[in-house]
Formats: C-alpha cells, sequence, structure tokens
C-alpha cells in the first residue's frame, strides 16, 4: 500500500520548511537554503510550493539553468508562480523575450494566489550572531587558519544548530565532529492533553465511601491523563529517530507506553488486557511513588464527641441487628477491588463499642502493619469518623488525635501503603484545621468494590479552542523534528564521507527515506563514495541518475568527468564537456571536464591550458591544480610540485594532492620526503588501498620487504579487485621466495586481466623458479602474442639463471 505524503501526515512541516529555507537566504547561506529546499521538495514533486522555494533558492545561488528547469514543467502543470520565477530565471540568462512571454502569460492568470513560500513574511534587515559566526568560519576555513574556523563554527552551531553550512565547513577543515555532540537526540514531542475530572463513585449499597485522610475530603482533584496519550507538553523539540523508511512519522501508543512502567495498583495482567487510552496513571508513573507527609510530628489522642459517640453506638446497634456487617479483608477478590482505598465498616461509624475491635482485629491484614508489635501498641484506637455526606456538605471533619505510639504506626502504614492505591496517590494531603492539630483517619483494609463501570465521568473545562491550540502546538513540534532528526541522518552520511569511510557513508544513505534517497544530492554523494573506494562501475550509474534528475546540475561533476577519464570513456566525456559549458562556460566544473577531455586525448598542453582557466576562475580550486600537477609530471617535475603545493594551500587535505608529492619524491628517488607525503595522504583517506599501496612500494625500497608486505596484504584486504596492490603483492612474495603465494595472485590478475602483458610476464618467471618450464614455455609465447614489441625481453629472460636477482627483468611498469 503506498504511504501518504509527510506533508499530509505533518501538516506543519511546509511551514516550517519554508520558514527555514528564507531565513538562510535572508542571511545569504546559499548552501544551507538549497539543502533544506531540497529536502522539502523532493518530499512531494507535485508540491508547487516547494517547487517555487527550491527554484528561488536555485536563482539565488547562482544556478539560472537548475532553476529554469524546474519551474518550466509541461503546460498543463503551470501556475502563475512557476511562470514568474521562470520570468526572473529567462531574465538572468539574457532570455528577454521569453522572460516577457513568462510575465504575459502569469498575467493571464488572475485567479491565481501565491502560494506559502510566495507571500508576505518578515525578514531581518542584520542578520543573527549565529550568522555572523558561520561568515567568520568560512573566510577563516578559505585563509587556512583551521582553529578559527573551528571555533567560529562551533560557536555557530552552538547558537543555531540548523546551519547546515556550519557543518559542512567543520567537515571540510578535517576538524569533524561527533554528530550526537554537535547536534545532540532531543525527546519525543508530546501533546499536551486535557485534564481529566474525578470520577465520582455511585454508591452500590457495599458501604459508604470514606475519602483517604490525606486527601482533605477532596474528591475531585485532578487525575493522571491516559497512557495512550502524550504525558506533558515539553517543548518543541524532535524525535529521537526515524527507525526505518516505513516508520510511521506518528508515534505508536506501544511505543510512548513503553517508556513509562505500569501503575504499582495495577496488575500486570489487567494492564495488558486493557487497551492504554483507558488506563489512569498514578504518580508512580511520572515520577515514582509520592512519599506520604505526616500531618504532625506526634499526634495526641482525644475523645470524640459525644454527640458524635451518641450517633455511632446507636448507627452501631442499627447495623448489627440488620446483619450489614462486611467481611474485613479479602484478597481472593479482583485487582480491581485493589484500585480504590480500602474501606472497613469502621470507616463508618465511630464508636468505642465492638466495631472497634473488629476493625483493629483485621489490621495486620492490610500490609502486615501490625506484626510484631508490642500489646500495647495493638490496642484498640478510638477513631472519630465522619460520614461522607456530612464531609462534602461541611468541608472538614472532626477527628481526634492519636498518641506517638500510633503516629509510629501510621508512619509504616503509609510507607506501606504508597503503592496500593492509583487513587491514593492523588490524595496526599488534608488540610490542617485551624485548632492546629492535624486530623487523620487510619486506614482499614480493602473490601471489595463496585467496578469501573460504576463510576460517571465529573464536568470537564477543556474546551474545543483548547485542544485546538494543543494541536497545532503538537503539529509543530513534530515537525521540527522530522526536520531536525533528517538533518541529522544527513549529518552522520556527509561525516563519513569527510573521513572517507565510504562504507559507512553509504550504510547512512541507505537509512534515508525513500524520498530522499532519489534526489540528486543523495545520489552524487553515491556516486562520490564508489569512486573513491574503485567501483567505478557503480559510480558512473550513480552520476548518471544525477544527471537525470538535474541535467544543468554543475556541482559534482569534476569527479564524474575525472571517473570517465579513468573509465576510457570518450565520448560520454566529450558530451559531458559540452553540456556543462553551454551550461555555464564561467564553472571552474566545465573547464575540468573539458581539460579531462583532451587530456584522455593525449593532448597535454591542451589540458594545462583548461585546467589553468578552471582555477583563475575558482582560485580555491585545489582540484584544478592537482590535474595541472598529473599532467605535468612526466615533463616536468619542478613545475609539478608547484601544482601540487598550491593545491595544497587552497586545501590541506586535498589528498590528491598529497598523493602527487610523493610520486614526484618517489621519481627523484627522495624517499624519505616520498614516504612522509604518501602517509599524509594516507592518514586522510585511510580507505584507499592504492596509498596503502604506494607507502609499501617506499617501505620496500627502503629494504623493508616484511614491512611492505603487511602493508600490501592490508590494500588488499580493503580492496580485492584493486589490480595494482596484487601486483606489488605478487612481487614482494617472489622476493622474499614465497612462489607459491605468488602464482595465486598472478593467476587471479591473468584471469581478471588477460591482456596484461607484465603479468603474464611475471607468472612465467614464477613457473620457472618452480621448475615447470612447460607452463614457462606457454606464457611466454601468449606474452609474445599481447606484446609482440617484448621479443628482445622475453630473450634476455631465457638467459637469465634461475634466481631472483632477475625479478624485475621482466617489470615493464
Amino acid at each position: 500500500m503506498q504511504r501518504e505524503s509527510p506533508l499530509i501526515l505533518i501538516p506543519h512541516l511546509g511551514p516550517h520548511f519554508t520558514s527555514l529555507v528564507w531565513s538562510c537566504l535572508d542571511a545569504d547561506l546559499h548552501k544551507s537554503a538549497l539543502f533544506y529546499a531540497e529536502r522539502y521538495f523532493v518530499l512531494d514533486t507535485n508540491n508547487h510550493d516547494a517547487r517555487h522555494l527550491y527554484a528561488t533558492a536555485l536563482l539565488r545561488a547562482g544556478h539560472p539553468h537548475s532553476a529554469h528547469y524546474l519551474v518550466n514543467p509541461p503546460i498543463d502543470n503551470w501556475c502563475g508562480g512557476c511562470l514568474e520565477i521562470k520570468a526572473r530565471c529567462c531574465a538572468t540568462l539574457g532570455k528577454h523575450r521569453l522572460a516577457r512571454e513568462a510575465v504575459e502569460a502569469s498575467l493571464r492568470i488572475p485567479s491565481y494566489t501565491p502560494s506559502a513560500s510566495m507571500g508576505t513574511r518578515t525578514a531581518k534587515n542584520f542578520p543573527e550572531e549565529s550568522v555572523l559566526h558561520c561568515r567568520a568560519g568560512t573566510m577563516a576555513a578559505k585563509d587556512n587558519l583551521v582553529e578559527g574556523a573551528s571555533a567560529s563554527f562551533r560557536q555557530a552551531l552552538a547558537l543555531n544548530p540548523m546551519l547546515w553550512e556550519a557543518f559542512e565547513g567543520l567537515c571540510a577543515i578535517g576538524n569533524v565532529p561527533d554528530v550526537d555532540e554537535i547536534f545532540p537526540p532531543r525527546p519525543l514531542p508530546i501533546k499536551q492533553t486535557p485534564p481529566t475530572e474525578a470520577k465520582v463513585p455511585v454508591a452500590t449499597g457495599a458501604g459508604f465511601f470514606t475519602p483517604e485522610a490525606g486527601n482533605g475530603g477532596n474528591l475531585f482533584r485532578g487525575w493522571k491523563p491516559d497512557a495512550g496519550l502524550p504525558q506533558s507538553f515539553l517543548p518543541a523539540g524532535p524525535r529521537d529517530s526515524l527507525a526505518t523508511n516505513d516508520s510511521s512519522l506518528y508515534p505508536e501508543a506501544s511505543f510512548i507506553q513503553g517508556n513509562l512502567r505500569p501503575s504499582w495498583s495495577q496488575p500486570t495482567g489487567s494492564l495488558a488486557a486493557q487497551p492504554p487510552a483507558v488506563r489512569p496513571l498514578s504518580s508512580a508513573d511520572e515520577a515514582g511513588p509520592v512519599t506520604k507527609k505526616l500531618r504532625s510530628g506526634v499526634r495526641q489522642r482525644t475523645a470524640p464527641p459525644p454527640s458524635a459517640t451518641a450517633n455511632s453506638n446507636t448507627m452501631l446497634k442499627s447495623s448489627k441487628s440488620m446483619g450489614t456487617l462486611l467481611p474485613a479483608d479479602d484478597r481472593s477478590k479482583s485487582s480491581k477491588a485493589r484500585a480504590r482505598p480500602a474501606l472497613t465498616i469502621a470507616n463508618i461509624f465511630s464508636s468505642s463499642g465492638r466495631a472497634q475491635t473488629a476493625a483493629m482485629s483485621t489490621r495486620p491484614h492490610a500490609g502486615n502493619v501490625g506484626i510484631g508489635k508490642s500489646s500495647r501498641e495493638q490496642q484498640p484506637i478510638p477513631i472519630g469518623g465522619t460520614r461522607r455526606s456530612t464531609r462534602l456538605l461541611s468541608g472538614s471533619s472532626t477527628k481526634p488525635t492519636a498518641t506517638k505510639h500510633t503516629a509510629t504506626r501510621e508512619r509504616r502504614r503509609v510507607q506501606t501503603r504508597a503503592r496500593s492505591s492509583t487513587m491514593e496517590s492523588d490524595m496526599d494531603e488534608e488540610p490542617v484545621p485551624a485548632g492546629g492539630q492535624a486530623a487523620f483517619s487510619p486506614s482499614p483494609p480493602p473490601i471489595a468494590e463496585s467496578p469501573r463501570a460504576d463510576t460517571s465521568p465529573g464536568p470537564s473545562n477543556w474546551t474545543a479552542a483548547q485542544e485546538q491550540a494543543a494541536q497545532e502546538a503538537y503539529d509543530a513540534e513534530l515537525a521540527d523534528c522530522h526536520i531536525y532528526e533528517l538533518m541529522r541522518m544527513f549529518a552522520h552520511a556527509t561525516r563519513a564521507m569527510a573521513l572517507y569511510d565510504c562504507r559507512a557513508c553509504l550504510e547512512e544513505l541507505e537509512k534515508l527515506p525513500t524520498a530522499h534517497q532519489r534526489s540528486a544530492w543523495v545520489m552524487a554523494m553515491v556516486g562520490k563514495a564508489h569512486y573513491e573506494l574503485g567501483e567505478y562501475a557503480a559510480a558512473e550509474r550513480a552520476f548518471e541518475a544525477v544527471r537525470n534528475l538535474d541535467p544543468y546540475r554543475l556541482w559534482d561533476m569534476e569527479v564524474f568527468s575525472t571517473l570517465l577519464w579513468h573509465l576510457q570513456r570518450n565520448v560520454k566525456l566529450s558530451f559531458l564537456a559540452q553540456e556543462l559549458v553551454a551550461t555555464d562556460p564561467r564553472s571552474p566544473q566545465a573547464w575540468i571536464a573539458v581539460g579531462n577531455c583532451f587530456s584522455l586525448q593525449k593532448e597535454r598542453s591542451q589540458a594545462l591550458t583548461c585546467f589553468r582557466r578552471a582555477a583563475q576562475l575558482d582560485p580555491n580550486c585545489a582540484y584544478a591544480y592537482t590535474l595541472s600537477g598529473h599532467e605535468s609530471i612526466d615533463e616536468d617535475l619542478d613545475k609539478a610540485i608547484n601544482f601540487f603545493q598550491s593545491a595544497l594551500r587552497a586545501d590541506p587535505r586535498h589528498y590528491n594532492a598529497w598523493y602527487g608529492l610523493g610520486t614526484c619524491y618517489m621519481r627523484m628517488s627522495k624517499l624519505r620526503l616520498a614516504d612522509y607525503h604518501y602517509r599524509k595522504a594516507a592518514q586522510i583517506h585511510p580507505q584507499n588501498a592504492v596509498l596503502l599501496g604506494c607507502v609499501g612500494m617506499v617501505t620496500e625500497r627502503m629494504n623493508d620487504q616484511e614491512g611492505a608486505l603487511r602493508l600490501f596484504d592490508q590494500a588488499v584486504r580493503l580492496s580485492p579487485d584493486n589490480a595494482l596492490v596484487r601486483y606489488r603483492r605478487a612481487k614482494i612474495l617472489i622476493a622474499l621466495k614465497r612462489y607459491t603465494e605468488a602464482v595465486a595472485d598472478l593467476e587471479y590478475l591473468r584471469d581478471s586481466s588477460p591482456e596484461e602483458s607484465n603479468v603474464i610476464f611475471q607468472l612465467a618467471k614464477v613457473y620457472r623458479l618452480l621448475g615447470d618450464e612447460v607452463k614457462s614455455a606457454q606464457l611466454l609465447a601468449v606474452a609474445r602474442d599481447v606484446s609482440p614489441k617484448s621479443v628482445n625481453k622475453i630473450r634476455k629472460l631465457l638467459e637469465t639463471v634461475k634466481d631472483t636477482e632477475a625479478a624485475d627483468v621482466m617489470d615493464e611498469g
């Protein structure tokens, strides 16, 4: 079944995205605005409000072609807002006739109403402090002031965690923070619920209801809200996580209830069988059992008033004659009897006769309070009770005080009975009478009572306006939840990519909702991750998807052009270069693509010209300097070193420049400098098998073959399909006379690259060293067919003796 859009499930999500994008645009934070605008647009591509906002962000960021493509849908899907933005895009591109036609077409739609993103709003004249910190960090990063940039970006995120550019800046300078440190998880949004009124019990003939003394006779204290609804109203904050792509955006009642421990007064079986929306919560659900306060330090026993005693004796006799005395305690009853304060006949009548004795005889059953006490403590206590109807009318009760022994027993009884009833946790205190004496009534054992169906709800003051306001506040918090948690998920992937942990990056991107996985930003990230892993086929598919989603995208196209250079896709690379130049001839990505196209055709001078042009258009484009260095490395090492150093001045974490410098020093036989630069590159990109292989090669040159073998083993584990590191490891194994293991690597390489002459030559030599002359001769014949120009090298191999000193005779690379 198709799921509904989050824009429908969360009504406030659109306005919150709109407000966030406009605040970024007003602060000239175009990267942040594009990031959030794209997140809004991919939720529902048919939403014109999101389309207008995304196109406006693209236009402000200097991408008019992409904005024009976005607001130029088929004629049947036009609206006045699309035509207006299209006119602005055409005017920016210099297509004034098309701009005029778009404006005239928008004027022919008189019934058009501006969407939410195009409505009136309030813009701040001066940016916030967080925006200023973000700008300061950007300027410090461009000046290679890493510490200052890190401090500014962190301060900006502390003031406003929604500044995406600040987080990207931290990742770019290499000070990659933990996501939970910068964006700590926030609690779930909780909806405010109406205060549930007390339920007035209905008499059932089982006895009069006498309230607990701690309640002060107040039957209408507020009850706790239901467990199926949110328990409190918290400030706006997102949920802890979006579990899966298919998870609902609303938290389930079972999920919320799972965080709450059940009431002590309620059995476990009834909790499972009862719907969560009707289970009343005691105070133990929210903050544990509440200790009842003692009314006074020492209570004194007083005699009941004569009138009350006489009245009680008369009623007791009447009751005895009618035979209405109830059992003292019956714990075999259902758990419903424990959900209300315990009652006995001693609560109804206050006399010093047999009723008191009967009540005291049942005292040990009410929580083992009287067990082990002295006989003096177990003496009958005169109780001055008041009928329920009298208390409700007068609002007060006259009760005698107790001795210090009674106070001690009452203190123990209170601690034992703190968990005995859901209702008792709400009946904590009783107002002290004017005379200064604290009244109390010892609670008798519970008796069976009527079920919950015999209660009737009291009046509620919760109005429809308050309910609507609570729902609006909850929807607003839920929208903030969604945006914040979505940003945290993208931050995890961005952090992994900044650390070049490409596998982790791909795993984080897989956790995103399906709509976001199909966006151009995510597909470009997938393409770069596969490219860094050396998985060029998967990277090519990802970048092709990016081109289909946004044909005029310029970002990350320099990586795509280099990928096509590695794959020797001459036609595709030429077509990509022409499209990029037609889109924006002043973009460095377009000229890098043109330079890669000339480099693939072996026209190095033309390629260098294009790379220099890219560097002129963007002096901070480190990749342009790096490619210039690679083009110059075969002709002029000093010039190549200058290019690589310029790249590092633009971006100290550009590992390709460190690798290029290591290669230059390796060719100059400066092994220590080569080892230093190779290791710097490997520190930045520890998952790159080629860099580890280069470090191993330098280690081998420094006569540490065992250390080199360990590095090659690590490189092969990282990238089993990398031919270069396997070939280097096979040569190390030959040097160590471990011919069987070398044969395994060389056979694997021959199967994967059957036309590679170096592999065949090395395999033929290993078989010759193993004494298998037949296989060696067969492989040399194959090598001669693959590379006819290598006849002299084959003859030289046959003339050498069978030792390892001739290990490099047949190595062409």
